[in-house]
């Protein structure tokens, strides 16, 4: 459906109805035939419009009712074609034919009701929804005050004719229904102009209705008030349902409204007020004429009376609900629907005060390895199915008794009460890791994912605050190990978490304050022991804490996302200082600097771009710059770093594999990476030369290497066998204490025109 065509139906929507007005004046003010003429073809233009707006306005699944009030204005043409018959043919009015006008209003008005009963139910509000009892008490008081002003008299009158009973009755069950319709349709969708159509129509029906109802109360008569004067209100309904079904806003008619109708606004109260008070009024004003009517009024109002009943009975059992409903909130968590931190520490606290000498209160801490990396990947939606997964692994996982809480984002806790000599938690946190490493099948296919736990044992002053801390503090002890496994506490991780915290906060700022240097190490080419580069590597030192090692202050860089900026500085600084090493020294031949890409560096949108730019600042050329990844880094999230790894190698800068042999270390990775430089771990390098067992390692990894066009680094490189042995096997560079330790540019300059020297 197009803008210009819902546009178009928009406007002959308001067309149809501003010129549906002076027809129904005509048709309430012309003659008898005539009007009836004119009724007919103003309803077959109502009969078009409202086909054409079912089918361009609702899909399929949503005309049934429309389909239903369409009938209706079907039926009612019938009749009246029949009556303009009846009047143009005079002997046909002592036919059978001449009953048919009176009969359709039975198919006409059951046909209306259940479109509209249908539409309510389609857009029906919570079954608790006091609407409901409502629209029962309106009901039930509308009827009684029918029974006593309209049937009451037609049965005790002179001229009970069925015909006069049926205009009476029939026309006011319709009544019933828009009266009792109208205010649940209006409720949330007082901006769609269909509604306003819908509410027109109903109206009109209203007043015709009470017309065709209220004849017989005139001293001369039913004829007092001809039929075509109901037929101009009948005739406005018609063309008010039209319009309602041909402009594009009919949809929202049968779309459902939640918890729309709870607070009694001032149509509803007046509505309710007006039906309690029909008995009393009725009663004043009306009084029953018989004994029959009286108990019929009396039967009426008793169900009245039971309506109210039933609607303070519902009111106070829903207001009892939601107040359990906001109980339970307040300590369960609405996606796992496990319960919450509150719960967790309310439980807590009451075991650790109900004590025990034989057993002991402990709390798992478990969180979920990398995932952000989930939710960035897949999107929230599988994130949030994936820790509904988790959640229900990890309750099947524990005991009855255990209770299993989520306390955060990607975080889960389990609190058990064990016996103190038995290892319950550590046995049920291997238990919890293994049950969660197992792959995850979601609506994307198998994820993996993994944890990390902390333990913490309850102590004779713990509470559920503290046993939350020292279950947090193992658990980060958990993930600096190398994630997918689980600590216990001990006092000495504490210190070791506020020296982490202490190292973060003071790493704050550093940059800006000067207290970050690089220093750089020499990387030798074996086969001329000449110096081809170096390697950059940043250095820390702060006024209190003095020289942090990197080992302690690049994973909190890393963690905290710090790295970003701290990274940027240092490809900046190196390459600068590469270039005016290579200026310095233009007879040596061309010189590189390598800077290691930190995992967080390699996700950060337009790094490509910013290595550009260093590039273009500095004069280095792209050749003398190499830039390093681990393989495990690169395994976080292998489809964008390959994506950046490309971008970077477009560039024309040299990529390396640093600490291959420590990861996955295979083939596949190799040919997948755009690398051209291997760098073998020290940890193999250290045993070569004296027969150790790595050495059948670092050669398979050369000729790996090799095969697939690749040079080697050997790090760690710190005796003469080592270099050696490492160049009689075919190494290409090599990199340790043996040619210098990391030193800053100003005494590396010495260092490395003595070893040029050398060479």
């Amino acid at each position: 459906m197009s803008g210009e065509d819902a546009q178009r139906r928009a406007v002959s929507s308001w067309v149809l109805l501003g010129a549906g007005v002076p027809v129904a004046v005509f048709v309430a003010a012309a003659e008898a035939t005539i009007a009836t003429a004119a009724y007919v073809v103003g309803v077959i233009a109502a009969v078009v419009a409202a086909t054409v707006g079912i089918r361009a306005n609702l899909p399929r699944e949503h005309r049934r009712p429309w389909l239903l009030i369409l009938a209706t204005l079907c039926v009612s043409l019938v009749g009246e074609c029949t009556r303009l018959l009846l009047r143009v043919v005079e002997p046909l009015a002592h036919t059978a034919l001449a009953v048919i006008p009176a009969l359709v209003m039975i198919p006409s008005y059951l046909l209306l009701g259940a479109g509209v009963l249908d539409l309510l139910r389609r857009s029906r509000a919570a079954d608790d929804d006091p609407a409901r009892v409502d629209t029962v008490l309106i009901f039930v008081g509308s009827a009684l005050l029918v029974w006593s002003l309209w049937i009451e008299p037609w049965i005790a009158g002179p001229d009970p004719r069925w015909q006069n009973l049926l205009a009476a009755l029939m026309p006011l069950i319709g009544v019933l229904l828009f009266a009792f319709a109208l205010p649940m349709l209006l409720l949330g969708r007082t901006r769609a102009p269909a509604l306003w159509f819908f509410v027109t129509s109903g109206v009109a029906l209203l007043a015709a209705n009470m017309m065709l109802a209220t004849r017989g109360w005139f001293a001369p008569g039913p004829e007092s008030m001809p039929l075509h004067v109901v037929g101009g209100a009948m005739l406005l309904a018609y063309i008010g349902i039209a319009a309602c079904a041909l402009h594009p806003t009919v949809i929202v008619l049968g779309q459902p409204v939640q918890g729309r109708s709870r607070l009694l606004n001032k149509g509803r109260t007046a509505m309710i007020t007006a039906s309690l008070c029909v008995p009393t009024v009725l009663g004043v004003a009306a009084p029953p004429q018989s004994q029959t009517f009286s108990l019929v009024r009396a039967a009426l109002s008793l169900a009245l009376i039971g309506v109210v009943i039933a609607r303070v009975v519902r009111a106070n059992n829903s207001r009892a609900r939601a107040e359990q409903e906001t109980r339970w909130r307040a300590q369960h968590d609405p996606l796992t629907r496990l319960p919450n931190r509150e719960m967790l520490a309310a439980t807590v606290t009451r075991w650790t005060a109900r004590g025990g000498a034989q057993s002991r209160v402990s709390v798992l801490l478990l969180d979920l390895d990398r995932f952000k990396l989930i939710n960035d990947h897949w999107g929230h939606e599988t994130g949030d199915e994936l820790l509904c997964a988790v959640a229900a692994r990890i309750t099947t996982a524990t005991r009855a008794e255990d209770l299993v809480c989520r306390v955060g984002g990607d975080e889960f806790a389990v609190a058990l009460s064990a016996p103190d000599d038995e290892p319950v938690a550590e046995q049920l946190a291997e238990r919890l890791r293994a049950v969660v490493a197992e792959p995850l099948p979601l609506s994307v296919g198998a994820v993996d994912v993994t944890t990390s736990i902390g333990i913490a044992h309850a102590e004779h002053d713990s509470t559920a605050v503290s046993l939350l801390r020292d279950a947090d503090v193992a658990m980060y002890r958990a993930k600096d190990s190398g994630r997918n496994g689980w600590t216990v506490f001990d006092p000495r991780l504490r210190e070791q978490l506020q020296r982490r915290f202490t190292i973060e906060q003071a790493f704050r700022g550093a940059l800006d304050r000067g207290q970050l240097a690089v220093h750089y190490q020499p990387l030798v080419h074996l086969a001329t022991e000449r110096v081809d580069g170096f390697e950059a590597l940043m250095r820390w030192t702060h006024p209190e804490l003095g020289a942090v090692s990197p080992v302690e202050f690049i994973p909190v860089a890393e963690d905290t996302d710090m790295i970003v900026t701290a990274g940027a500085w240092l490809l900046e600084e190196s390459a600068a200082q590469a270039q005016a090493w290579r200026a310095a020294n233009p007879g040596r031949g061309p010189l590189h600097v390598s800077v290691n890409l930190a995992v967080r560096q390699l996700r950060e949108p337009g790094l490509a771009e910013c290595v550009r730019q260093i590039l273009a600042r500095t004069g280095l050329p792209p050749e003398g710059l190499w830039l390093e990844v681990t393989e495990s880094g690169f395994m976080e999230d292998p489809d964008t770093c390959l994506r950046t790894l490309h971008d970077l190698e477009s560039l024309g800068i040299t990529l390396c594999i640093d600490d291959f042999g420590t990861g996955y270390s295979s083939l596949s990775y190799l040919q997948r990476l755009p690398v051209a430089i291997v760098k073998i771990d020290r940890a193999f390098v250290a045993g070569v030369g004296d027969g150790g067992p790595n050495e059948s390692i670092v050669r398979a990894v050369l000729a790996m290497a090799h095969a697939l066009g690749h040079r080697v680094v050997a790090e760690g490189v710190e005796t003469a066998t080592q270099r050696d042995w490492l160049r009689s096997n075919g190494c290409d560079f090599g990199q340790g204490w043996l040619y210098g330790k990391p030193l800053p540019a100003v005494e590396q300059h010495a260092a490395f025109t003595q070893l040029t020297v050398a060479g």
